[in-house]
């Protein structure tokens, strides 16, 4: 995954998203005893659908333990638990916690089958297949849900989630329609900025981003919101206010990986390569997300730094990782074997995960491994669906040029860069090669053309065989 991928996870409506969309609504035990604490304090801040500082978060998985040590019959519990495991891991890019989280949704099941009401792990299990990637598990649970329990709002987030991972943006949209009539707050306002980003709507994109920073409370949930509001401004190819916006995150929530890594993303961008490596390198010890370690490794092979890209590189292929199908096809593609990361890809089409981003990824390991024509078809579907991606109007610009589609090619190449013109380190100024290569459009028109326009303008066109005037 690049800088412009789509499935950057700051960009969701944030980790806390998954504890408000479990269980954690009941929990009566811990609340109600004067001066909330930290467990207490990542309760509140789960039905309000906000996220839980890290430290609260870990207070909680403390208490669930204690509780359930004593009280293993608890299916409630076990679901809460199962819920803050998968923020947990969701938050530290740890997939170990997933496990721990499946157990504990499982026990809950199994303590209270779903037969007799038990959403709250069902919901659990839909929030972890999608921590996972398994989109189609994620809404097989959603839906089931859905169907019995039609107005319990953190369903919704779930859904979106699982819609868009399948590529079906219509039923995304229609849930963030519902999503909106059942509930208010930052946690909606961040899920509305994220849709409006992946129709292309940028400016409204912003306006809900900004919402949802006025209405957090949390330092951790505001973080969040500024983070995103960082993306946003450096997708738009605006470093210097990406670099603020994070800066106010991070005075926020100091080691907040998100804002580490856009930082590093935006200090690149102005030229500032040292300063950039180091904020790359906190991030990944706070946040080692696949994504992140495929962008630090390109920053260090276009700064010449080889030995310290292949050891980012070996990183990412040899590490144990949740959702990085992408990113590890990108690797293949641009860093390996684009013929191996073609089989990747195709398995990941094959189980119905058809984001814009997988289909990107497809189109460009297919071109890198030869197969332009295949690609294109691919790329089209990344570029066609509304959102405005420097990464993808770059690779769909360079498979019409193999193709010699020298106009589209030309449009799609100066698209990336007028989106961002420093949307990577080491491919946008390939990209500006690769559009100087293509050259101006020619002066003269093909033949005809212009005599053809000319007719037209004056009203004296000859018409079309076989026309005639509707009665």
């Amino acid at each position: 995954m690049k800088s412009q991928n789509v499935s950057r996870t700051v960009l969701a409506a944030g980790a806390g998203a998954v504890l408000a969309a479990t269980a954690l609504l009941y929990a009566p035990e811990l609340l109600g005893r004067g001066t909330p604490g930290p467990a207490e304090r990542a309760v509140i801040a789960a039905r309000a659908g906000a996220q839980a500082s890290l430290p609260d978060l870990a207070a909680l998985i403390a208490d669930r333990e204690r509780w359930l040590w004593a009280r293993p019959d608890d299916g409630a519990a076990w679901a809460e638990l199962g819920a803050a495991y998968t923020e947990r891991g969701t938050r530290l890019g740890d997939a170990r916690d997933y496990a721990r989280a499946e157990e504990a949704l499982r026990r809950s099941l199994a303590e209270r089958p779903a037969a007799r009401g038990n959403t709250a792990a069902q919901l659990g299990l839909g929030a972890l297949a999608g921590a996972r990637g398994d989109w189609r598990t994620a809404r097989e649970w959603g839906e089931r849900v859905r169907k019995a329990e039609p107005g319990r709002w953190p369903v919704y987030p779930v859904l979106i989630d699982a819609y868009n991972g399948l590529g079906d943006y219509g039923a995304a949209r229609k849930a963030m329609e519902r999503l909106e009539e059942l509930h208010a707050g930052a946690v909606v306002r961040a899920r509305a900025a994220q849709t409006y980003r992946d129709r292309g709507w940028r400016e409204d994109a912003d306006a809900a981003a900004l919402d949802a920073a006025a209405l957090a409370e949390a330092d951790a949930e505001k973080a969040a919101a500024l983070g995103r509001l960082g993306d946003l401004a450096w997708e738009r190819g605006e470093p210097e206010e990406a670099l603020e916006r994070h800066g106010a995150a991070l005075r926020l929530v100091r080691d907040h990986g998100p804002s580490l890594a856009g930082r590093a993303r935006a200090l690149a961008a102005l030229g500032r390569a040292e300063e950039a490596v180091r904020e790359w390198r906190a991030a990944l010890a706070r946040l080692p997300l696949p994504e992140y370690v495929l962008e630090a490794g390109e920053l260090a092979e276009s700064l010449g730094r080889d030995a310290e890209a292949r050891g980012l590189y070996e990183r990412l292929r040899t590490g144990t990782w949740a959702r990085a199908a992408v990113p590890l096809g990108l690797l293949g593609a641009d860093h390996g074997d684009p013929a191996a990361a073609v089989v990747r890809l195709r398995a990941e089409w094959a189980r119905g995960h058809r984001s814009v981003g997988v289909a990107d990824a497809l189109g460009w390991a297919l071109f890198r491994s030869g197969r332009a024509e295949e690609a294109l078809e691919y790329a089209k579907r990344a570029t066609d669906e509304g959102l405005r991606s420097a990464l993808f109007s770059y690779h769909r610009g360079e498979i019409e040029r193999a193709l010699d589609l020298r106009g589209p090619a030309r449009r799609h190449l100066a698209e990336a860069l007028r989106i961002n013109p420093s949307f990577s380190p080491l491919h946008a100024p390939r990209a500006e090669a690769a559009l100087a290569a293509v050259g101006e459009p020619p002066d003269e028109m093909p033949e005809g053309v212009g005599a053809a326009r000319t007719e037209k303008a004056a009203g004296t066109e000859k018409p079309a065989p076989g026309a005639g005037t509707r009665a």
